[in-house]
């Protein structure tokens, strides 16, 4: 039922059928006042209640001009209600992100944009009707309330969505505040807190229900939009002031709003509009928090926008490229590569890691976009199938790999992408005799890779389904995974990035893949490498503390002025805590493409200083010891001793395998004692890390993986170094007594 206040052009709009309560809505459907129906007397008719309750509740305005209410929106998405506005704009006149998608409709209109095969119910849209999606949401937001400036807390996983819901917020000048459901309830209060969300927009009933208890006790809370699943499912005692929202809920609100306003010229003038700037943040991103607790990164539309107009020489995709999407969607790298890949007309399609296998299969993507993980655990899967055939095909497949290696190896320096820090050229004739050696052999070489890639490795790329590329970010790729898919005939490029930076700084291009290294920077961005004593600039081929500079740096950490001025300068040069060094340039001789790549050594602040005085990058061990089958995890330790150890998570099937097959146990066994493990490991260890520079001494052997659950991994998928030695801190002291 509605009422109209005789005093007033106000409504009052009563929603039984949604049991939400009394809005108050102005004639444009802005809502000015919401009532529970549970707070309300008699509330299976909120409107009689109020009448029979003598509140004598009136609403009025204050003159007879009705005062215009402020709107801020996303200038070309919605340029049809703006004055003068409609014709198109070229890509580089986007002021903000939700921009993109109005001209990705106008380009690509009914291509599909965005497969969602797994959720409930599953998904398909084209371009236009992803656009009228995020435009009927971001109305429904404007509907319940939400104001420009206003923080939302969006706290969901990878899904169409997601996606939508996130450039809805966007579109109305609100600021998202991003996180998944696999943080703990203590993570998500935090962040909630610290961001000074108003509402929650939650992925599920599961989610919601594990943080209601926490978050209806300590936080403010507005509304709640439910993303997936039944409201039925939400359990709700003791929750009485708050409204519910399904998705479908907010799309028709934003549906019957935008109607309302295209249709009645009247309502549109009753609006002040604003664009949103450049400069305006667009989203908090809280860091994942290896060491300390998360920040909150201020991105700005122009931040976002410059990793949309500068990706393409990285990832140069064309309509019709299918990519799979997995990672989650707050992580800044898939966040920009989604933005990015929806203005080429590509179609994504959601996965999940237990369905990753079968969809590179079925959907055959042009493009994967991960992390170094899930490179590192194909490159398993494909070796243990290697090793799972007879002795014969083992032997076949392994011989042509390494003689594929060697090639590869002698190709590269004869096409001049050979690492080096030298900064001093070889002579003519030098450069010219190591151009001539390598191109012999590896001529010499070529008939058997092309052998074996029409026998092993022609099935491999059919089983991964790759065509494109892969690329990788969000973590160090290990150079053993880097061989071996240059090796099998699948690109992968490399690249580099930090949430404060949006995240993309640098990438390997396509036409200059130089392994090893993370590539050039990207359009409009800045290296340069210091001295962590000194901060002075060191020169082409010296190792320090990587800085980056660019439009892509961020605007700072929210509240967070004394870790802002930590890490970023005056002069916009970012501290990344990354070490590195960048390639010298040469002009002749096996290095004479690489120059001007950087290469990443560890971080500064994991270096372990030894009781001996000597410096150790525990990264180079652990990536040479996570070769191993039989190891699952490792953290290498050592910090104030006279030798360096180990915390080792083992992977407890394929160590049973090796310790049958070496005749450690019999046949029959089912499980290794803990003495013979540890040989078998210190074994593994000496065998993968003996071209390491150090080796590792005693071992702690742990049953319990590393989870983001346990509070040891990042919800990024990286291994909290901290606070792993924290929790085994005696058994740590126990191992070196």
């Amino acid at each position: 039922m509605a009422a109209l206040s005789p005093k007033s052009n106000l409504l009052l709009l009563t929603s039984n059928d949604r049991g939400h309560g009394l809005h108050f809505l102005s004639p444009s459907n802005q809502l000015l006042m919401f009532v529970s129906a549970k707070s309300i007397p008699g509330r299976r008719d909120p409107g009689q209640a109020l009448r029979s309750s003598g509140r004598g509740l009136r609403v009025y305005c204050q003159s007879k001009t009705e005062e215009k209410l402020f709107r801020r929106c996303s200038p070309y998405l919605e340029s049809a209600l703006l004055p003068g506005s409609g014709a198109s704009l070229p890509s580089d006149e986007w002021k903000a992100v939700p921009d993109i998608w109005r001209s990705s409709a106008e380009k690509y209109g009914d291509r599909i944009a965005l497969v969602d095969p797994y959720h409930d119910p599953p998904s398909n849209m084209t371009y236009k009707q992803l656009e009228q999606e995020i435009l009927n949401f971001s109305e429904g937001l404007r509907v319940v309330g939400v104001k420009p400036e206003e923080k939302l807390a969006l706290f969901a996983d990878n899904s169409c969505r997601w996606l939508v819901s996130d450039q809805g917020i966007m579109a109305t000048g609100a600021i998202n505040v991003v996180r998944g459901s696999r943080s703990s309830v203590e993570e998500l209060l935090q962040i909630y807190q610290h961001s000074e969300s108003v509402a929650l927009v939650v992925d599920n009933p599961e989610l919601f229900n594990r943080m209601a208890e926490v978050f209806f006790a300590k936080a403010s809370i507005r509304f709640v939009i439910l993303l997936w699943g039944d409201k039925s499912a939400l359990a709700l005692e003791g929750i009485d002031e708050v409204p519910f929202f399904s998705y479908n809920e907010i799309i028709k609100l934003g549906q019957e709003s935008r109607n309302a306003l295209l249709i009645s010229r009247d309502d549109g003038k009753k609006y002040d509009y604003e664009v949103i700037g450049s400069d305006d943040t667009a989203t908090l991103v809280y860091t994942s928090g290896t060491t300390g607790n998360p920040k909150g990164v201020m991105l700005t539309h122009r931040n976002l926008l410059h990793q949309i107009h500068n990706l393409w020489e990285v990832v140069p995709a064309v309509p019709g490229d299918r990519f799979l999407s997995m990672l989650p969607p707050w992580h800044a790298y898939e966040r920009a590569a989604e933005y990015f890949i929806f203005t080429q007309g590509v179609e994504q399609v959601y996965t999940t890691v237990r369905n990753l296998k079968e969809d590179l299969q079925q959907y055959q993507p042009h493009y994967l976009i991960s992390v170094p993980l899930v490179y590192e655990t194909l490159y398993s899967g494909i070796n243990k199938q290697l090793s799972s055939g007879s002795a014969a095909r083992k032997l076949i497949a392994l011989t042509f790999i390494k003689i594929s290696m060697a090639f590869m190896d002698y190709k590269r320096i004869y096409e001049g992408k050979y690492l080096t820090k030298d900064p001093k050229q070889p002579s003519y004739i030098v450069a010219l005799l190591d151009y001539l050696w390598a191109r012999i052999l590896a001529a010499l070489l070529w008939p058997l890779h092309v052998l074996a890639n029409k026998i092993v490795y022609s099935k491999i790329r059919a089983a991964i389904g790759i065509s494109k590329a892969g690329i990788s970010g969000g973590g160090s790729l290990p150079m053993y995974v880097d061989k071996f898919f240059e090796t099998i005939g699948v690109t992968v490029q490399n690249g580099y990035g930090l949430t404060e930076c949006s995240p993309v700084t640098a990438a390997r291009r396509i036409d200059c893949n130089v392994l090893g290294s993370i590539g050039h920077p990207i359009k409009h961005t800045e290296f340069k490498i210091v001295d962590p004593e000194t901060n002075e600039t060191l020169p082409l081929g010296s190792k320090g503390i990587v800085k980056v500079r660019g439009p892509q740096v961020m605007k700072g950490y929210y509240k967070n002025r004394k870790a802002t001025e930590k890490v970023l300068n005056e002069s916009g040069w970012l501290d990344t805590g990354d070490l590195g060094w960048i390639a010298p340039h040469h002009s002749r001789g096996r290095s004479r493409k690489s120059g001007g790549v950087i290469v990443l050594e560890g971080r500064a602040k994991d270096t372990i200083v030894l009781s001996t005085g000597e410096n150790v990058e525990p990264a180079d061990l652990e990536e040479a010891a996570m070769r191993s089958p039989l190891i699952q995890q490792i953290v290498v330790i050592g910090q104030d001793q006279r030798r360096l150890g180990a915390i080792l998570v083992p992977n407890k099937e394929e160590v049973l395998l090796a310790a049958k097959h070496s005749g450690i146990v019999d046949a029959s066994a089912s499980e290794v004692s803990e003495d013979r493990m540890m040989g078998l490991l210190h074994d593994e260890l000496r065998t993968w890390t003996s071209e390491c520079s150090f080796q590792i001494g005693p071992i702690l052997l742990v049953d319990e993986p590393f989870t983001i659950d346990s509070g040891l991994m990042t919800p990024t998928m990286k291994i909290r170094r901290d606070q792993v030695v924290v929790q085994y801190e005696q058994e740590i002291a126990k191992l070196y007594s």
